[in-house]
């Protein structure tokens, strides 16, 4: 998609989700995106999906790949980054640890934007586990490797809560990135919740891969139909799926529990705000033009 300047993709990569696409190579620098798909249908259809949302601000070119191999090919480069004492790595650098290059906690919710590489790691809650937890995450269909900002802030704002023995619910969980994360920190178990089946592939590789089965299960539904409380929820969603159903999000985390989400841009200022209405917002942190904000459960009247 040659023409895209760095604000235009992240929302042609949000509209770009709902297609789900098998690959997205993003370059270095912009303009040029590229997104992959099974068939030459869902290829189309995502072309006249961006072609509605942005009109002329788009150029979008479709482009027939011969080679069968261009998954792995487009994922080979990727290396391994850290978030505070957790990092991330395709198997290829399993014996990666302390890899840096990227921003690790995002900035507070104050003062001017940080230069790249400058936000501080993420300062773990006090009685959070204290070893460097790697995990192996191998580059696919779900999303969340740790390259994108949004899962970077949900990896920071996770290790400033006291994981132990609590239960998570990663809400949209993709890769399984976030479950997996919170059971090395300590957590008793994790559900990872998503619709995709391709995602759900993905997260059940990732979870043998990093020996969690045992406390880490997947589940392919909706979250309109989960019924059980988890003590921390995390949703790295969209900012329109986050504000539609906060209310639901809200009746998910388990009193005085806490969720923490992200998928939320700069210029989508009504999302927390709908969920501020019914939970406690306790930070609020960015990355470029990304948002990922924490929040406590209210404590329930006797």
């Amino acid at each position: 998609m040659p023409g895209c300047d760095p604000q235009l993709q992240e929302l042609v990569l949000a509209e770009l989700d709902d297609f789900h696409p098998t690959a997205i190579q993003e370059p270095d620098a912009p303009p040029q995106l590229r997104a992959f798909f099974q068939t030459p249908q869902a290829r189309d259809a995502a072309a006249r999906a961006l072609a509605a949302a942005f009109g002329n601000h788009l150029f979008v070119e479709r482009i027939e790949v011969d080679d069968e191999d261009w998954a792995a090919r487009s994922q080979a480069s990727l290396r391994a980054v850290t978030v505070g004492r957790v990092t991330v790595a395709p198997p290829w650098e399993a014996g990666a640890t302390g890899a840096t290059g990227l921003p690790a906690a995002g900035r507070p919710d104050s003062g001017a934007k940080a230069g790249a590489g400058a936000a501080p790691n993420a300062p773990l809650a006090p009685n959070a586990l204290i070893a460097p937890v790697v995990i192996l995450i191998q580059p696919s269909m779900g999303f969340g490797t740790g390259h994108h900002a949004t899962t970077r802030l949900m990896l920071a704002a996770l290790q400033r809560l006291d994981v132990r023995d609590k239960t998570v619910l990663d809400v949209g969980c993709g890769s399984g990135v976030l479950g997996i994360a919170a059971v090395l920190l300590g957590a008793r178990s994790a559900v990872g919740v998503d619709n995709d089946p391709d995602a759900l592939t993905s997260a059940a590789e990732n979870v043998a891969l990093n020996a969690v089965g045992d406390r880490v299960r997947l589940l392919n539904e909706d979250l309109r139909d989960l019924g059980s409380p988890a003590d921390i929820v995390l949703a790295n969603l969209t900012g329109g799926m986050l504000e539609r159903y906060a209310a639901t999000l809200a009746a998910l985390t388990a009193s005085p529990g806490h969720l923490i989400v992200s998928g939320v841009m700069e210029s989508e200022t009504t999302v927390i705000p709908a969920l501020e209405q019914l939970l406690k917002l306790e930070r609020v942190d960015r990355e470029d033009e990304w948002v990922c904000a924490a929040f406590q459960a209210l404590v329930s009247s006797p």
